[in-house]
């Protein structure tokens, strides 16, 4: 867990330099952001194969180590819990995109009918109950990890 944590800082320093050099470079600002970004990829393939490698922890109880029967198959935790990670952030994108479009279209559209306030609403509504299929689908991942 130590490594995401450590990525997390290191991502928005990239981040913050790739916005200064777009800004002050131009057009030769944009191949070292390439660059950099291509080292971002590497590191995080890298930290995902770390994480899909590792199994889970062999605690030793007194002398007894775990067996084979016992233990889990090594990276199948890892890779539930990363799916739904990715269930949630791309459920949240989805709503997101769609609260945006559905919400402007209902304001202009109430501008011109106060009267169709209620049927806009469930519009904008139904749009956000994307990101709760999203949790839902993680709840289960999870539950399967």
């Amino acid at each position: 867990m130590t490594p995401w944590l450590i990525g997390i800082p290191v991502v928005a320093l990239f981040a913050v330099t790739a916005l200064v050099l777009l800004r002050r470079r131009g057009r030769a600002g944009f191949a070292v952001v390439l660059g950099i970004d291509a080292l971002v990829l590497v590191g995080a393939v890298i930290l995902l194969m770390g994480a899909l490698g590792s199994g889970p922890a062999a605690a030793a109880v007194g002398t007894a180590a775990v067996t084979a029967e016992t233990a889990a198959p090594a990276g199948i935790g890892g890779s539930a819990l990363i799916a739904a990670a990715i269930a949630v952030a791309g459920s949240s994108i989805g709503a997101a995109f769609a609260v945006a479009y559905t919400g402007s279209a209902a304001l202009a559209a109430m501008s011109e009918r106060p009267e169709i306030f209620g049927r806009a609403m469930v519009v904008v509504g139904l749009a956000e109950g994307i990101a709760i299929y999203g949790l839902v689908v993680a709840m289960i991942l999870i539950g399967k990890a």
